[in-house]
């Protein structure tokens, strides 16, 4: 069934300590949500953590401390939990509903941090389908101001492998039929893994709406991380953003930076090379190892 031959290719964006019983996303990561933590001048604003599909706030168990060392406000979240999906009913499953319903979750979690915190933008990092949800909610959700980019919630927007063009999962989705035919095997795709992977399948719906009007806001900078080893989103270049007006797009293999990095889709958020470009792209005067050995 396609469904079972997709979720194969997905299951590795299952959490990376899937065999040791992942955390079940019920507390957040060490240093994450701190509702009394203030930025500072030398990070002026907080930074929100959004996992990807069948993750929760616990995939960022290893960047959250790290982040909150350097002295960042961090805040994280569980988004999307829909039972309805085999893989949804799962505990500690999260990122399996609608993309456009998750975008709203986490557009009410961004403008808590805001109130919280005091500060009008927050930055972000966002992990698979992270990246295409955070687009989302900055284009419809009121995450960003075509008019006036000065109101923008968001300045800059980290993705880490996102699948921001969508997947072939590794070639499957093509396999899918065309027309009448195509709408029962999509339905047991979305009983199976749930609508939010459906949606990431290269050429959805979802995709073309998303991506219509260009891949970016005006006023939101860009860091887009893509690893030649990723197994999920393929080809793992369909991650890259074009910049459109008004935008900055910075695009990075991993591989160019630490050509031995060999993190798995669901294990990049651990990765140290993905740690140290996501701290530098918040802080571009960051000291650090971009490859550790």
């Amino acid at each position: 069934m396609p469904a079972l031959l997709i979720g194969a290719v997905f299951g590795v964006i299952a959490p990376a300590h899937a065999d040791d019983g992942p955390p079940d996303g019920s507390t957040p990561p060490a240093g994450a949500n701190d509702w009394e933590c203030r930025p500072s001048a030398a990070h002026p604003q907080p930074v929100v953590l959004v996992h990807g599909t069948w993750g929760n706030q616990n995939s960022w168990d290893v960047l959250a401390p790290e982040l909150k060392a350097q002295g960042y406000c961090i805040f994280s979240l569980d988004y999307g939990r829909a039972a309805s999906s085999v893989r949804g009913a799962e505990p500690g499953v999260y990122g399996t509903a609608d993309i456009r319903n998750s975008a709203k979750e986490v557009g009410r979690f961004v403008d808590l941090v805001r109130e919280a915190t005091g500060v009008p933008k927050v930055d972000i990092v966002a992990h698979s389908q992270g990246g295409p949800l955070v687009r989302q909610f900055l284009r419809f959700e009121g995450g960003a101001n075509y008019r006036d980019p000065a109101e923008n919630k968001v300045d800059h927007l980290i993705t880490i492998a996102a699948t921001n063009h969508g997947t072939t999962a590794e070639g499957l989705g093509y396999l899918l039929p065309t027309g009448s035919a195509q709408a029962p095997i999509l339905g047991l795709v979305a009983k199976y893994l749930g609508t939010a992977a459906l949606q990431q399948l290269i050429d959805s719906e979802f995709l073309r709406s998303l991506n219509a009007g260009g891949d970016t806001e005006p006023g939101v900078e860009y860091t887009v991380i893509a690893s030649r080893l990723d197994r999920v989103v393929t080809p793992p270049e369909a991650t890259f953003l074009t910049p459109g007006f008004g935008a900055t797009v910075d695009n990075i293999w991993v591989q160019d930076l630490c050509p031995d990095d060999d993190f798995n889709h669901g294990a990049l958020p651990e990765s140290p090379t993905v740690g140290y470009v996501v701290q530098k792209a918040l802080d571009p005067s960051y000291i650090g190892l971009p490859c550790h050995s």
